[in-house]
C-alpha cells in the first residue's frame, strides 16, 4: 500500500478545486487528487458565463436581490452577500493572471440571463467561459512547485483520527493499488451528481463522490432535494444532452411548442427569462400537453453572423449533429444540470468535521437556496474555493500530520455490471426524482436504493467503477429521502401531490452519517 504525506489535499480539479490549490500552494505541500485528468469537470463545460458586478450600470445589491429572489426564500443571506461582494475582486484576479473574457469597445462585454435584472454576465470565446477559467487556473497551478498532481486516482473514503480529518484513502486506477494520503486538511471540490439522471449536461465524472464520502464520514448534508434541471438541453436521437446556454434566450432566443407557438408567457411574466425551475416545468408541462419529447428553441429571428460569433461552440457542435441553428429550430428538453444541495459549510468552507472543507458544487454554502441564479456557479467556485483554502491554511497552522491506519479487507467488485447499475440508477432517478415528483415515485426510489445498499453492506469498492456506483447508491437515497420529506414545492423541488409552497422556511439536514432527515 502506497503512502503519501502533504499539508493539504484538494479532491477535484474544477474551478473550485484549482482555485483552492493555487491558494494553498504558497503555504504548504499540496496534493490535487482527481479521478480523471486535471480540469475534467462540469466547470470545463460551463458555457454561459460568470455573473459579476463590474459594470457602471450594476451594483452588488442588485445582484444580491436577484440571487435571493431566485433562491425562493432559502438562501443564506450572509453567503449571498459574500459572493456578490467578493466576486469582482476574484474575477479581477483571474484577469490579471491571464483569463481572457470577451470585450466590447474596450470594456468587458456584459450579457443577460434568466432572472437577472441587468446585464452582468461576462463570457469567454462566446460560449466557452468555463474552459477559459479552467485553462487560466491550470496555468497558475502548473507554476507552483509545491503542488503534486495525482490523476486517475479515486478517493474511496475520508480517514479520521480522534474526530479530525487526517487524510484520504484512495485507489490508483491504472494499477488498482491502494493509496493512503495523509494531510492536515482536506478540501472537497468533486462537483455535482448529474450522472444520477438519464438526461444530464454533466460529464461522466459527476457521480456525487464528495457528498457520499463526506456523508459516510459523518459530515452534515443540506438541501439535497434541490437539483436544478436546465431547461434547454439538445434532444436528438443518438446525441448527448448537450447544454444550450441560458444566454441563447438572454440574447433573444424564444421557446416554442411542437406546433410552433410560444408558451413561456403563460407560466411567468418574464417568459423565457423566468427562473430556471419555472422554465423547466413550463417545458415539461408543454411536452405533456402536446405529447412530445421536446419543445423548440428558436434563434432564427437573430442575425446569422451574430449567432455564429456569439455561440461558436454551440453553433459548430449542432452543425456536427446536422443542425444549423441559424436556420432551424433546435429540439430541447430539460436535463439534470446543477446540485444546489451538498456538504453543509460555513462562509469559509468549513464542514461539521474538523479539517474537512468543501467548495463549489460539492458544497452547500447557502448561496443558491432552492434554485440557483444563472451564472452564479462559476463565481461561487472561484470565491469559495479561495475562501476554503484561506480557512484551511489558518486552521492547520498548529496541526501535525497523523499516522493513518486503514483496514481494507472486505471488498466488493461491481465493475462487470457497471453499465447495468448506472442505467438502473439513471432511470430510477429520472422517473421518480426528476422535474416533477410525488410520494409514490420517491418511495419507489428509496426502496430501490435501500435494496442496493443492503447488498453492499459495509464492503469497500475494489475499483473506481464500483466506488462510483456505491456513491450513487448513497446519493440517490439521500436525494429521494430529502425530496419525500419536503411536503411542499419550493424552487427546483416540485411535488405534484404538494404543489403549493410551504409556509415555513426550513432546510432538510442529514447528520452523523444517518439516513434520517431533520428539519432545521
Amino acid at each position: 500500500m502506497k503512502t503519501f504525506a502533504f499539508d493539504f489535499i484538494v479532491l477535484g480539479s474544477g474551478v473550485a478545486g484549482l482555485r483552492a490549490a493555487a491558494e494553498l500552494a504558497d503555504y504548504g505541500q499540496t496534493a490535487i487528487i482527481t479521478k480523471a485528468a486535471i480540469g475534467e469537470s462540469s466547470s470545463e463545460y460551463a458555457q454561459g458565463g460568470v455573473a459579476v458586478v463590474m459594470s457602471d450600470d450594476d451594483d452588488i445589491y442588485l445582484h444580491y436581490e436577484d440571487t435571493i429572489k431566485a433562491g425562493d426564500g432559502l438562501c443564506d443571506k450572509n453567503a449571498v452577500f459574500t459572493l456578490v461582494d467578493e466576486g469582482p475582486r476574484y474575477i479581477n484576479e483571474l484577469i490579471a493572471q491571464g483569463a481572457n473574457f470577451d470585450m466590447h469597445e474596450g470594456t468587458l462585454d456584459f450579457t443577460r440571463e434568466a432572472a437577472h435584472s441587468v446585464n452582468r454576465i461576462i463570457h469567454a470565446k462566446g460560449d466557452a467561459t468555463g474552459h477559459e477559467i479552467v485553462r487560466s487556473l491550470k496555468n497558475s497551478v502548473s507554476k507552483k512547485e509545491s503542488i503534486k498532481r495525482f490523476e486517475n486516482v479515486f478517493a474511496v473514503d475520508i480517514i479520521q483520527e480522534n474526530g479530525m480529518v487526517s487524510g484520504i484513502f484512495a485507489i490508483e486506477e491504472s494499477s488498482q493499488e491502494k493509496v493512503v494520503f495523509s494531510a492536515k486538511a482536506v478540501i472537497l471540490a468533486t462537483g455535482g451528481a448529474g450522472q444520477m439522471f438519464k438526461r444530464t449536461t454533466n460529464p461522466p465524472v459527476a457521480t456525487g463522490d464528495g457528498i457520499a464520502i463526506s456523508f459516510r464520514a459523518g459530515a452534515c448534508q443540506k438541501d439535497l432535494e434541490f437539483y436544478q434541471f436546465h431547461p434547454t438541453a439538445l434532444t436528438m436521437k443518438n446525441t448527448p444532452a448537450f447544454l444550450l446556454s441560458e444566454s441563447m434566450r438572454g440574447e433573444g432566443g424564444v421557446l416554442k411548442n411542437i406546433h410552433g407557438k410560444r408558451f413561456c408567457h403563460n407560466y411567468h411574466k418574464l417568459a423565457e427569462l423566468a427562473p430556471r425551475d419555472v422554465v423547466s416545468r413550463a417545458i415539461f408541462s408543454e411536452m405533456q400537453k402536446t405529447d412530445s419529447e421536446f419543445v423548440y428553441l428558436d434563434l432564427t429571428g437573430l442575425e446569422k453572423d451574430f449567432v455564429k460569433n456569439r455561440f461558436p461552440k454551440i453553433y459548430n457542435t449542432c452543425l456536427d449533429f446536422g443542425l444549423d441553428i441559424t436556420k432551424e429550430y433546435i429540439p430541447v428538453s430539460p436535463a439534470a444540470h446543477y446540485y444546489m444541495g451538498g456538504v453543509e459549510t460555513d462562509l469559509w468552507g468549513r464542514t461539521s468535521i474538523e479539517g474537512l472543507y468543501a467548495a463549489g458544487e460539492t458544497a452547500c454554502t447557502g448561496v443558491h437556496g432552492a434554485n440557483r441564479l444563472a451564472s452564479n456557479s462559476l463565481l461561487e467556485g472561484v470565491v469559495f474555493g479561495g475562501r476554503s483554502a484561506k480557512a484551511a491554511i489558518v486552521d492547520s497552522k498548529h496541526k501535525t500530520l497523523q499516522k493513518n491506519n486503514v483496514d481494507y479487507k472486505d471488498e466488493i467488485d461491481l465493475s462487470d455490471k457497471y453499465e447495468v447499475y448506472l442505467q438502473e440508477i439513471q432511470e430510477t432517478m429520472w422517473e421518480n426524482v426528476g422535474v416533477v415528483r410525488n410520494f409514490d415515485g420517491l418511495a419507489k426510489a428509496v426502496s430501490y436504493f435501500n435494496e442496493k445498499l443492503e447488498m453492499i453492506s459495509d464492503k469497500k469498492p475494489a475499483n473506481q467503477k464500483t466506488g462510483e456506483i456505491i456513491n450513487m447508491f448513497y446519493v440517490g437515497k439521500l436525494m429521494a429521502l430529502a425530496a419525500a420529506s419536503r411536503e411542499g414545492s419550493r424552487g427546483a423541488h416540485f411535488r405534484e401531490d404538494f404543489p403549493e409552497k410551504s409556509k415555513e422556511d426550513f432546510h432538510i439536514i442529514f447528520k452523523d452519517g444517518k439516513f434520517s432527515p431533520i428539519n432545521r
